[in-house]
């Protein structure tokens, strides 16, 4: 898989880094947290099948600037001055895990130029509250003064007892037990989770995450009139399935694709081949209702 990274400066001055992979019908993907534009979970199967990847480091995160976080729609404003950029009038949305809100703004208050939102995963109502542990524990792990720290001391486990890593991380990633989770998960899926972690850092990312993921999405969620497809599982540890759910009764016309796989990371494990016929026969869909309307 060929990926090309590159820099835009938005009108107002701030860096906006981003990648592209494949040829072909546009996807805009927003990653989830601790990512960057080196996200790879899903892109080959995207790429195989005609699709271009468009991918930006969102605020805070890679060589992102930190300040198109101000708000969901600052950074709205540079992924749409970066669409202009490479003279994409319209393209599909993919939003995974907490890239949620950024997906559903877009969809929002940009409807002539998103052919379709695709939710993975993603947080699409209030999350961690500033009153809930797993918030607290966040801001103190994941702050950018010991976020360095911690990913150092996680691909060092990574790199010398990555099953071990696994099983401690899954309680993370699941409400089901280890001993369910672990025959689901096979040598690819170990090895892509290894990459997978070695590729993540928080920046400054995260604590805007934290900071805009406590927001009502109920009236952006309403006002979305593109295709949607909802895809989560309900064993998800990391981001509730009522999410999802929530989602599903707002959006007008969804898809909702409740998956009985093992947890957050849809791309991983037994189930990822129905999250991949659920996505593509949407996206034809979308791409076929388009074709019809024109």
């Amino acid at each position: 898989m060929e990926r090309s990274i590159h820099q835009y400066v938005t009108k107002n001055g701030f860096k906006l880094e981003y990648s592209l992979v494949g040829s072909g019908e546009p996807v805009l993907i927003l990653h989830g947290g601790h990512s960057s534009c080196r996200e790879e979970l899903g892109y080959d199967l995207l790429t195989a099948r005609g699709f271009r990847m468009i991918t930006p480091s969102r605020p805070g995160y890679g060589n992102t600037s930190a300040e198109l976080g101000r708000s969901p729609m600052t950074a709205c404003e540079a992924y749409i001055e970066l669409l202009d950029e490479l003279q994409e009038p319209q393209t599909h949305i993919l939003a995974m895990s907490a890239g949620g809100p950024s997906g559903i703004y877009l969809a929002s208050r940009y409807p002539n130029r998103v052919k379709s939102l695709i939710l993975q995963s993603a947080v699409s109502d209030r999350w961690l509250s500033p009153t809930d542990k797993t918030h607290q524990w966040a801001r103190i792990m994941f702050n950018p003064s010991t976020e360095k720290y911690v990913w150092a001391a996680i691909r060092f486990m990574n790199k010398f007892a990555p099953r071990f890593l696994l099983n401690s991380m899954i309680p993370s990633f699941s409400t089901l037990p280890k001993e369910q989770v672990l025959p689901e998960i096979s040598d690819e899926d170990r090895r892509r989770f290894k990459n997978m972690v070695n590729r993540q850092r928080s920046g400054r990312g995260f604590m805007i995450d934290l900071e805009q993921t406590g927001h009502d999405l109920t009236p952006e969620l309403a006002s979305i009139q593109c295709p949607a497809l909802i895809t989560h599982s309900i064993h998800d540890a990391s981001v509730s399935v009522e999410h999802a759910r929530h989602a599903h009764r707002v959006i007008p016309n969804a898809r909702l694709c409740e998956l009985d796989s093992w947890g957050h990371l849809i791309w991983l494990g037994a189930g990822a081949d129905v999250m991949c016929e659920q996505l593509f026969s949407f996206l034809d869909n979308a791409i076929h209702l388009e074709c019809s309307l024109q």
